[in-house]
């Protein structure tokens, strides 16, 4: 599986933005997904994750209530939609994808995903 993230920019804050990450590969269905993004001089963390249907999801309590993750399998797609936007949420933004279905606590580690895209930069300006 190959992804390519898009949709990363300069934004102020309060802003809203709607990353993207598209799959190659018909088994892009059956994967979980999530987003991680890594700020200048951080470790990578956790921003959300999605079941391969759809029906579970998973946010860091610091994107809770101003991010949505959604995923659209025909087009092999995931989105993550940010809102309210604010200058800590500044960072290179990741989506990354496991051959698993279903999304577990553990779905909130790096390590629990097998496919990572190159990464989209979002910026937020005070």
């Amino acid at each position: 599986v190959q992804l390519q993230a898009s949709g990363g920019g300069l934004v102020q804050a309060g802003g809203s933005l709607r990353l993207s990450c598209a799959a190659s590969g018909r088994t892009f269905s059956t994967y979980a997904m999530g987003w991680f993004r890594q700020a200048p001089g951080k470790e990578r963390e956790f921003v959300a994750a999605i079941s391969w249907s759809g029906a579970r999801t998973l946010y860091a309590d610091s994107v809770k209530g101003r991010f949505t993750i959604s995923r659209d399998n025909a087009k092999n797609t995931v989105y993550l939609q940010m809102n309210s936007l604010k200058p800590e949420d500044t960072a290179v933004y990741y989506c990354a994808a496991n051959p698993d279905r279903f999304i577990t606590q553990q779905s909130m580690s790096s390590q629990f995903y097998k496919y990572w895209g190159q990464g989209t930069l979002v910026t937020v300006s005070s």
